[in-house]
């Protein structure tokens, strides 16, 4: 049985980020993003709803400061009273895991979509496909503070309990109860 490029995508292999089923998610998670980075900051109502349809799972006490932008939401999985602060990016080809508690600073990007690194092996000489992406799951501890303007990349595991430096670029996992900081980011010490 041949996988759609959907599953291919979840499962870690390369796969055509412009096929319709992606691109009709795609679209759907652009509308619900357009009117939640628009609303009225005092519409929690709303604002809940059209994150319980936009993202995979969102706990209670969930909060997600405007603008905020992600590739398909269905993906992302946040757990109960995390806080996301403006402009955060998260790019869930694959699966974005934040556990409770967690605090995630301004500007942060957090990343599951890459490509392979040779230009033949990324792009395609079929006009219909272009270029292949590949993903790898991102996971979040619970109590996770990160700072400001940190970079995450495709495949990181963040512990529990762990503090991340403002400005890093996480390329490795960091384990629990870890003060981790830098370009790139390194565990300088447990907390």
């Amino acid at each position: 049985m041949q996988l759609s490029e959907k599953q291919k995508m979840l499962a870690g292999e390369p796969y055509n980020s412009r096929d319709p089923e992606l691109l009709e998610r795609y679209h759907v998670a652009r509308k619900l993003l357009l009117e939640f980075n628009h609303m009225d900051s005092r519409n929690l109502e709303r604002k809940s709803a059209i994150l319980g349809s936009l993202l995979g799972e969102v706990g209670e006490g969930v909060w997600i400061e405007a603008p905020f932008y992600c590739d398909y939401g269905e993906n992302i999985r946040i757990g109960k009273n995390s806080f996301l602060n403006f402009n955060c990016l998260l790019l869930d080809d694959n699966l974005i895991s934040i556990g409770k508690n967690a605090l995630i600073g301004p500007n942060v990007q957090i990343y599951t979509a890459g490509h392979p690194l040779s230009a033949k092996d990324r792009i395609i000489a079929d006009p219909e496909e272009r270029y292949l992406t590949l993903s790898k799951p991102v996971s979040i501890g619970d109590n996770v503070w990160i700072g400001g303007n940190t970079l995450i990349m495709p495949g990181v595991n963040i512990g529990s309990n762990v503090t991340i430096g403002a400005g890093s670029i996480v390329t490795k996992d960091i384990p629990d109860n870890s003060l981790a900081i830098g370009n790139p980011c390194r565990v300088v010490r447990e907390i």
